[in-house]
């Protein structure tokens, strides 16, 4: 396995006892997104899969002052072209606030250092169409668009009948 990287300033893994503020901040990413009902997720639900002995995702937390201020999500993929895992960015949130003080940015080069650290290939995650703030921000960093896909999401009703 490999040493994991040193993160930036203000960049910290987080732990069990985090599992308030990821909760909170997934709850604001929510409300920025326009969806606040559509959070279901519980305290309990992120212990077990963030820090349980089956963990699926990991968190990374930005701090100021002394207290969480943002929080970038993910988890490993796999690319079955290249054969290598990559990371996949579900939550990325910086409070208003505290936005243009490098917390996003650093994120990402935290993020980019583990995925270098571990040798996968890929960083992805999406982003709402309206979300110009933000696409602006990840096109600066060299993000760019997979144009010809589009994202699609089976749940609900539908996934349970399928399942049948």
């Amino acid at each position: 396995m490999t040493t994991a990287p040193a993160l930036p300033e203000g960049i910290r893994a987080a732990t069990a006892d985090d599992v308030p503020d990821i909760l909170r901040l997934i709850r604001e990413l929510a409300e920025y997104e326009r969806d606040p009902d559509a959070v279901v997720n519980t305290e309990e639900k992120l212990r077990t899969w963030l820090f349980g002995p089956d963990a699926v995702a990991e968190a990374l937390l930005a701090e100021y002052d002394g207290r969480v201020v943002g929080v970038a999500l993910w988890y490993r993929s796999y690319s079955t072209w290249t054969g290598v895992p990559g990371v996949y960015l579900e939550d990325l949130f910086v409070e208003e606030e505290h936005r243009g003080r490098g917390f996003g940015k650093a994120f990402f080069r935290a993020l980019a250092a583990i995925v270098v650290a571990r040798g996968y290939e890929r960083l992805e995650w999406v982003v709402l169409d309206w979300n110009t703030p933000s696409i602006e921000f990840y096109e600066r960093l060299g993000g760019r668009p997979m144009k010809g896909w589009s994202t699609y999401r089976l749940v609900g009703e539908d996934l349970r009948a399928l399942a049948e």
